[in-house]
């Protein structure tokens, strides 16, 4: 194929960067190697500043020094993404090419602080550029810097717009009665807002480890092995578990104290985990409207000029509820795999989680695909209370529970079998009921309350439980 760019979304390899681009475009910043590369940046300068603040170190820095050592994360661009991964695969500015990824940001330091006329003497600072780290110290930091904000300020606003339709839908349709399905067959009734008050109940807990889990991220900065070996070393007088705990929460992360030379993944593996039970409640979700449009208790509005079959014109499929399930499940399987990955390593350390975590941005993705799908597919529908109605109507069996429920009240031990012999494999009407309650020997009073059953007004406090959704 001739005629396209490589850049072009038409021919990416990954729908994410291509059909997909525009609605994943918000997590390019997180999930980019252009982010990552900033993210190590962003490690490598401060922690040259945290340095600077040791007295043993002996290394001295201006303010305006300082300012500029942070410009170089604070004002990273393309151009700068580029001579990274220069340094990286050919080399550039009198270094050879490294064949490593963080020794290039390295590198890159010492090129932009040369740069920088507010530092004097640049060549000075080189000694205390990633001194004493191993690369996972930058990089288990990086992908956390990355991580956090990805679900904090992408997915986690994505879901609490969904939670909050649900709200609304419980709100709006709290009395609106229809048929319940327990094995796929009428149950008691129900209403439509009271089932989606479960969901939003539901994706509010879920939502709620979600962020519990990102608040717990923790990052590791011991060295080689986990020990702070060169670091003790070369400055025994120094606390460094104490610089190590201050250096990782002032990066607004939890301090991971005891680790090999890998930060072992256990807080982003269950912060997967959480994912994946938001995830779960949105197939569900997802299953149910899809049902429901099926049935035909909810409709769909339009869209003028969309095609919805290009065989049956009249069609109008859930395709954002399907379309979101796909990429949920899809994500699902993602992070189950990232998971069990990341929390392994053999020893004290293997290079095969790094190419593994270049891929938390594409499970991320199917994520915030998803999300809007499910909250595009929320706005179209639109519940058919006639169709509702009809059903409950036609199927009044659905009054037996609080028939028999009724009679055992009042002390009559074979109500189940009754309502049982008159409903169970039959078709039957209210007026097959009304003669059974004329037949009982019950007080007058009991029978009109029996009487004023009816399938639509058969939903117990749903409408309460509805409301009571925040």
């Amino acid at each position: 194929m001739t005629g396209l760019s490589r850049s072009d979304p038409l021919a990416a390899v990954s729908p994410l960067d291509g059909r997909y681009s525009r609605r994943t475009a918000p997590l390019s910043p997180y999930a980019s190697e252009s982010g990552l590369m900033r993210a190590r940046v962003r490690v490598e300068a401060e922690y040259l500043i945290a340095l600077a603040e040791l007295d043993a170190v002996g290394l001295d820095l201006t303010a305006d020094e300082e300012a500029a050592i942070r410009a170089t994360y604070e004002d990273f661009d393309g151009d700068d993404a580029e001579l990274i991964k220069r340094l990286e695969v050919e080399g550039a500015a009198g270094y050879s090419a490294t064949n490593h990824d963080v020794k290039a940001v390295e590198y890159f330091l010492r090129i932009r602080l040369e740069e920088a006329a507010a530092v004097a003497d640049a060549e000075r600072l080189y000694p205390w550029l990633h001194f004493g780290l191993t690369s996972e110290d930058v990089n288990n930091l990086a992908h956390r810097l990355l991580i956090k904000p990805a679900v904090e300020d992408v997915l986690l606003p994505e879901l609490r717009e969904i939670r909050d339709s649900l709200t609304d839908l419980a709100h709006e349709h709290r009395d609106l009665s229809m048929l319940a399905r327990t094995h796929g067959q009428p149950a008691t009734p129900t209403t439509f807002g009271k089932e989606m008050a479960v969901y939003a109940a539901r994706l509010g807990k879920t939502i709620a480890r979600v962020q519990a889990a990102t608040d717990d991220l923790a990052g590791k900065l011991a060295g080689a092995s986990g020990t702070y070996a060169a670091h003790h070393a070369a400055f025994p007088g120094v606390d460094w578990q104490a610089f190590a705990h201050e250096f990782v929460a002032d990066l607004g992360l939890d301090h991971a104290a005891v680790t090999t030379q890998v930060n072992p993944c256990d807080d982003v593996a269950a912060l997967f985990d959480a994912l994946r039970g938001v995830n779960n409640v949105l197939i569900d979700l997802d299953q149910d409207m899809w049902l429901y449009i099926s049935d035909r208790y909810l409709g769909q509005q339009t869209v003028d000029g969309e095609t919805g079959s290009s065989t049956m014109p009249h069609k109008v499929n859930p395709i954002d509820f399907e379309n979101s399930e796909g990429n949920l499940s899809k994500a699902n399987s993602d992070l189950t795999f990232l998971a069990d990955y990341v929390t392994t390593s053999r020893l004290q350390r293997d290079l095969s989680d790094s190419t593994v975590k270049r891929n938390i941005g594409a499970a991320f993705s199917h994520c915030l695909i998803a999300y809007g799908k499910t909250q595009a597919g929320l706005g179209k529908i639109v519940p058919n209370e006639a169709v509702m109605t009809d059903d409950l109507e036609s199927t009044p069996e659905i009054i037996g529970e609080a028939v028999q429920t009724i009679l055992r009240r009042e002390g009559d031990t074979d109500a189940y079998e009754r309502v049982k012999e008159l409903t169970r494999g039959k078709q039957v009407t209210i007026e097959d009921f009304y003669d059974l309650f004329e037949s009982l020997d019950v007080d007058d009073d009991v029978r009109e309350e029996l009487l004023a059953l009816t399938p639509t007004g058969y939903t117990g406090v749903a409408s309460d439980l509805a409301e009571s959704t925040e």
